[in-house]
């Protein structure tokens, strides 16, 4: 068992959450009932998600996407009343990491996903405070495009877009899980292969095959699975906490 408080000075600490400037508040964003015995991960939290932390009888739910961004109406209404209201009703915490869970040198997003590819990683693509959003490195033998984007199919469970930058192999690659297209300018600069992130943009296509570096965009949701896992079961050997990911499935 752990209080909400105590989880949450925990988590600033272990993923250096004073670092980030970043598009929403880190930490406990919701507050709950104060013993945590189970939590519930997952990449968002929908109404879905939180649905099935009160089945589940969940003290807490630990997002990589949470609530409050910039920009976003600061209302109460809707879709966002409902979600707090369902919070709020079964007592329940809510804590969302976002560039500091993306960031993480072993639990994060990148470095999940790196170790779901077999990417061997070698440096970081950007710096924000300590540690690495986008990582580079590369793959243990060259393969083509097609083959690469087979292996990711396969690891994510999902097929992903593959657009090539010529005919050579992927062996060199840069990553950034989630919406970060703009970062294919990093990997352009590193002379890199292919860059893969979750999402694409119209200009994306046009700017790899004019630089001549392959783009796989494999998905936000699925880019971004395994680093809130990774935290739920660290969490849970810690402080001998229940835990349960929790995948609301989601095309993007």
């Amino acid at each position: 068992m752990v209080t909400n408080l105590a989880l949450e000075r925990y988590l600033a600490e272990q993923l250096e959450v004073e670092h980030f400037h970043d598009y929403a508040p880190n930490g406990l964003q919701v507050e709950g009932r104060a013993a945590i015995h189970r939590i519930v991960t997952g990449v968002t939290a929908s109404q879905a998600l939180l649905d099935a932390a009160v089945v589940a009888g969940a003290d807490a739910v630990l997002v990589h996407h949470g609530y409050f961004w910039k920009n976003e109406a600061p209302v109460l209404r809707g879709m966002k009343r409902r979600r707090i209201a369902t919070l709020l009703a079964h007592d329940i915490n809510l804590f969302a990491y976002h560039l500091p869970l993306d960031a993480h040198p072993e639990l994060g997003n990148n470095a999940q996903l790196a170790r779901q590819l077999g990417i061997l990683s070698d440096g970081v693509l950007d710096a924000r405070g300590l540690q690495g959003v986008g990582h580079f490195g590369c793959l243990p033998a060259a393969m083509t495009l097609a083959a690469f984007g087979q292996q990711v199919a396969q690891a994510l469970g999902r097929t992903p877009l593959l657009v090539s930058g010529g005919e050579h192999p992927v062996r060199s690659i840069g990553w950034c899980t989630g919406g970060a297209q703009s970062y294919i300018s990093h990997a352009i600069a590193l002379g890199l292969d292919a860059f893969l992130s979750g999402e694409i943009s119209e200009q994306t296509v046009h700017e790899a095959r004019e630089n001549g570096i392959h783009y796989i965009a494999a998905g936000h949701h699925a880019t971004e699975r395994y680093g809130i896992q990774a935290l739920g079961q660290a969490l849970a050997g810690q402080f001998g906490l229940q835990h349960k990911f929790v995948d609301i499935d989601n095309p993007a």
